[in-house]
C-alpha cells in the first residue's frame, strides 16, 4: 500500500483546510479581501463625583437656611401670627443693631465679652489639656486624675455660680472661672480619648525604629491625638459662649449680658435679639477659625468631605 502526500497549498483536503484556517484566523470586513482592520480606542473622560457641578456653589447654599428662617419670621410678623410686643420684627432688630453700633455701645460690650470668654478659654483649655496629657500618657496620672475629673464634670457648672461668688466675689474673677470650668472638660475628654485611641501598631513601629519616649510623644501620639483635640476645642468654644451668658448675669455692668439684663427690665425684645444674634455670629466666627486650623494642621490626613 502506497501512501501519497500532497504539498501544502495543492488540491485535496489539505488545501481546503488551509483555506478554512485562513478564513477563520484572518478576520476582515467585506471588500477588504480578509485584511484585518484596526479599531482606534475610544477615550472617555472620567470626572470624579466630587468634581461634578451641582448647581449653586457651597458658599451660596450655606446662607439658605438662615435666610429661610428670617423670611418665615418676617412673614409671621406681617400676618400677625407673632406679636411685636413679644418678639420684635426683623426690620426693628436691624435698625436697633445700627443704632447700637452707631452709639458705640454694642462694640464696647462685644469687646468686654470677648475678653471674658478668651480669658476663660485660655485658663480652662490649659487646665483641661494638661490634665488630659498627664492622664493619657501615664498610667499613674490616669489613676490619680481621671476618676476625680469624671466625677466633677457631672456637676452642672451653672449650679456653681453661688459658690464662685462666695469664693471670688462679684468682679471679673467668678465670670472667668465659670467659663474656664465649662471649657475644661470637653477638652480633657477629647484629648484623653485621642491619646488613648492612637493605633498601637504605630506605637510599636516607632519603638522598633528606636524612638524614645519624647520622640514617641512628639511624632506619633500628639499628631494622632490632634484631630480629637480640635473636636474638643470646637465643643469648648460653644460651651464658652453658653457659660458666658450665665457668667454675665453675676452683677455685670458691662458686656452683652449687661445689655440683655437692661433690655429685659424695659421689655426691649429687639435689643435682646440683637445680643443673641451677636452671640451666634461670634460663635460662628470662632468655629470657622477652628475649621481653618483643621485644614492647616490636618492636611496630611485625607478625610471624607461629603457626597
Amino acid at each position: 500500500m502506497t501512501l501519497q502526500t500532497f504539498p501544502a497549498g495543492m488540491g485535496g483536503e489539505s488545501s481546503t483546510s488551509g483555506e478554512n484556517r485562513e478564513k477563520t484566523h484572518s478576520p476582515g470586513t467585506p471588500g477588504t479581501s480578509g485584511t484585518p482592520v484596526e479599531v482606534a480606542p475610544v477615550l472617555t473622560t472620567v470626572v470624579p463625583a466630587g468634581a461634578r457641578r451641582r448647581g449653586l456653589p457651597r458658599w451660596a447654599r450655606r446662607p439658605v437656611g438662615p435666610l429661610f428662617l428670617l423670611a418665615a419670621w418676617q412673614i409671621a410678623v406681617w400676618t400677625g401670627s407673632a406679636s411685636t410686643e413679644l418678639l420684635a420684627s426683623p426690620w426693628t432688630v436691624v435698625t436697633t443693631f445700627a443704632d447700637l453700633m452707631g452709639s458705640g455701645e454694642l462694640p464696647r460690650a462685644i469687646l468686654v465679652s470677648l475678653r471674658r470668654a478668651g480669658s476663660g478659654l485660655l485658663l480652662g483649655g490649659f487646665i483641661g489639656i494638661t490634665l488630659a496629657l498627664l492622664a493619657g500618657l501615664f498610667r499613674l496620672g490616669e489613676d490619680l486624675i481621671d476618676a476625680a475629673v469624671q466625677m466633677i464634670r457631672t456637676v452642672p457648672f451653672v449650679g456653681l455660680i453661688p459658690l464662685f461668688i462666695i469664693w471670688f466675689g462679684i468682679g471679673e474673677r467668678p465670670k472667668t472661672a465659670l467659663v474656664a470650668f465649662g471649657v475644661a472638660f470637653p477638652l480633657y475628654l477629647n484629648t484623653y480619648a485621642g491619646i488613648r485611641n492612637v493605633d498601637a501598631t504605630l506605637v510599636e513601629a516607632a519603638r522598633t525604629v528606636g524612638l524614645g519616649r519624647a520622640g514617641l510623644i512628639r511624632h506619633v501620639i500628639l499628631p494622632g491625638a490632634l484631630p480629637n483635640v480640635l473636636v474638643g476645642l470646637r465643643f469648648s468654644l460653644g460651651i464658652a459662649w453658653l457659660a458666658l451668658i450665665f457668667a454675665e448675669q453675676i452683677n455685670a455692668n458691662r458686656g452683652l449680658g449687661h445689655l440683655m439684663n437692661r433690655a429685659q427690665e424695659f421689655q426691649r425684645t429687639d435689643i435682646i435679639v440683637v445680643c443673641l444674634v451677636v452671640y451666634a455670629l461670634l460663635g460662628l466666627a470662632v468655629d470657622a477659625v477652628v475649621r481653618l486650623l483643621e485644614r492647616l494642621l490636618l492636611s496630611w490626613r485625607p478625610a471624607f468631605s461629603g457626597a
